[in-house]
């Protein structure tokens, strides 16, 4: 479903713009992105043109900049979207917790929507932010969106139940000082609804790559999309950029050699492991050195596709998967060309809400709010009840 629509949307925290991307795909105008991330706000400058990037921390941008940038007035903005940044929280950082500087961005998220008072708000984060201080960083989203006038209702959702071919797992908060139901999106893929969409699925139309080949620049295709995802993704795409392998070394490769479809580390012989893993337990960091199957959804692509951490071996070729790769199985269009470093990219892919996730919240949002005021009036007596039992 894209819903024709003239609902409008500034997103903080932008990245390269998988949100709002997810957002503009469900027929939303974008008008404005921030990202304190320079490279990132290029990528996100190149591929949403009708919208303003505002670079800089965030604690340095006003509501009032924002609103010029976007060419609105306070109380015009429809949708504020943003996922704070998520490093104090994610699961990957033994170390996180509301010490870490980064675990406070919600409430600048929070400053900016005081000044700018959209009509609806939606916030992503990874799935550990609900457990740091004991559930107090929820708590106190929910309380600050309630002292701005908002309704809010939390959900975690699963990627590969949108048609993102990987599991991914990230709560969204969505609030609004409407009339109008906070809906989440039903699921569309998995059991009983049409198939996930796998790893294969998602990349078997790419180049061939060895270990550390590929063009810096942009190649075109080498045939025809294999299926209904990749034929979405390219769109009206005629080349094929960020599609060139990380040069891995010798014992890399050598590693890789041994590790079959579905197999890990645990493939490798211990005289080529690594130092740091010859103590492991073979039921320890199971997607190390992992090389999905093609039936497979990928595992969770970080903002480093390195194959000592996950399983990020091609499925039949020797190599580390690259961005365009991982921009599949992120559901970016192929219109997306990351800007700056291979690193740098890596990081933009993995920091960034899977545009079609980001869709189907749109779409749910979009429904919510222009269904019939009968109709909405309904819906929030059932949740009214709901709460009361």
């Amino acid at each position: 479903m894209t819903a024709p629509t003239s609902m409008t949307v500034i997103d903080l925290f932008c990245g390269a713009g998988g949100l709002s991307e997810g957002f503009r795909q469900a027929g939303f105008h974008v008008l404005a992105g921030q990202d304190y991330d320079d490279m990132a706000g290029a990528t996100f400058a190149a591929t949403h043109s009708e919208a303003t990037f505002v670079g800089g921390p965030i604690q340095g941008v006003t509501p009032k900049q924002l609103l010029e940038a976007a060419g609105v007035k306070k109380g015009e903005i429809d949708v504020i979207v943003g996922g704070p940044p998520c490093q104090g929280y994610s699961v990957y950082n033994h170390q996180r917790g509301v010490q870490d500087p980064r675990a406070g961005l919600f409430r600048e998220y929070l400053r900016i929507v005081k000044g700018v008072q959209p009509r609806w708000l939606v916030m992503e984060n990874v799935t550990g932010i609900t457990s740091i201080a004991g559930g107090n960083i929820v708590r106190e989203i929910f309380e600050g969106m309630a002292s701005l006038g908002y309704r809010v209702d939390m959900r975690v959702l699963k990627a590969e139940e949108y048609g993102v071919p990987q599991e991914r797992r990230r709560v969204f908060f969505i609030a609004t000082r409407t009339d109008a139901p906070i809906l989440f999106p039903d699921p569309t893929h998995g059991p009983g609804l049409e198939p996930f969409v796998t790893v294969w699925d998602a990349i078997s139309d790419l180049p061939v790559l060895k270990n550390g080949e590929g063009e810096r620049g942009s190649s075109p295709y080498p045939n025809k999309p294999q299926n209904g995802y990749q034929a979405i993704l390219r769109g009206d795409s005629t080349r094929i950029f960020n599609h060139s392998a990380s040069r891995l070394s010798r014992v890399n490769e050598e590693r890789m050699r041994y590790v079959p479809p579905g197999g890990s580390w645990r493939d490798i012989p211990r005289e080529l492991l690594p130092a740091g893993m010859l103590k492991a337990k073979r039921s320890d960091h199971t997607k190390r050195y992992g090389r999905p199957r093609k039936t497979d959804l990928a595992c969770t692509i970080l903002t480093k596709c390195d194959v000592h951490w996950g399983a990020y071996i091609h499925p039949l070729q020797d190599r580390s998967i690259t961005v365009r790769e991982a921009a599949r199985l992120q559901s970016f269009p192929d219109f997306f060309e990351f800007m700056g470093s291979r690193t740098e990219q890596y990081v933009q892919v993995g920091n960034a809400v899977p545009p079609l996730l980001g869709r189907r919240v749109a779409e749910a949002l979009f429904l919510a709010d222009t269904m019939p005021s009968a109709t909405k009036k309904a819906i929030r007596r059932r949740e009214e009840v709901a709460i009361a039992v």
